[in-house]
């Protein structure tokens, strides 16, 4: 009886001793079939989208309407050629008529002094209708008029580039801004410590928070 009860008090010890081993053993093949998991390939893991605004500034700096088309905002690229069309127009009208009245200038100023060689090749858009040429001071004044819309056309058209170059610029940040449903506005009183010897001081302070998704159990 003696034997009996030291045999199984011994077998009863190595049961004891042997579950730590095993649930050492299932906690590496855990362990192992975690890491496994997290060395995946990272081909596996699709790749998210990310909107760089830096990108749209270079484009529409490069090419008008290029910035509008990363931004997604297509209708936009009619709009930025319209707005650049408009000086370039002007700039091409009033180049010509300063060209024009440039030439005609000199003829006339040169026929006053007794060279008359060139009034017949002024062009017949600077003068009167019966085709005589007008007089020295009215084409100066003409072309000296042409010249400043010319040179505004220029200016005008280098303006409507900025603000196509800004427009993408804006609009960029802004594709990366939560404008979603899930914000919330919160509006309460905010009372900074008193600075020394100072009276007390109040404030509004405005915070804006992403709301929490309940669970569908919770509702």
């Amino acid at each position: 009886m003696y034997y009996k009860c030291v045999i199984f008090i011994c077998l009863l010890w190595v049961a004891l001793n042997a579950l730590p081993l095993q649930a050492i053993g299932s906690a590496n093949l855990v362990g192992a079939t975690i890491n496994r998991q997290d060395t995946l390939p990272a081909k596996s893991i699709p790749a998210k989208y990310v909107h760089i605004p830096q990108k749209a500034t270079r484009r529409s700096a490069m090419i008008p309407g290029w910035g509008q088309a990363y931004n997604k905002q297509y209708w936009k690229i009619p709009l930025v050629y319209a707005a650049l069309a408009i000086p370039a127009a002007t700039f091409v009208f009033n180049d010509s008529y300063y060209k024009k009245t440039k030439f005609a200038y000199e003829a006339v100023y040169a026929a006053n002094n007794g060279d008359a060689s060139l009034l017949p090749l002024i062009d017949s858009d600077v003068k009167r209708a019966d085709g005589t040429p007008l007089s020295a001071s009215t084409y100066e004044s003409a072309r000296n008029a042409y010249r400043r819309n010319r040179d505004y056309s220029i200016l005008y058209f280098l303006l409507m580039w900025g603000l196509n170059v800004a427009d993408a610029t804006v609009f960029g940040h802004l594709k990366n801004f939560d404008v979603s449903s899930d914000l919330s506005l919160q509006i309460q009183p905010s009372f900074p410590a008193p600075i020394m010897g100072g009276g007390i001081n109040a404030g509004i302070a405005i915070a804006v928070q992403k709301r929490k998704k309940q669970s569908p159990l919770s509702k």
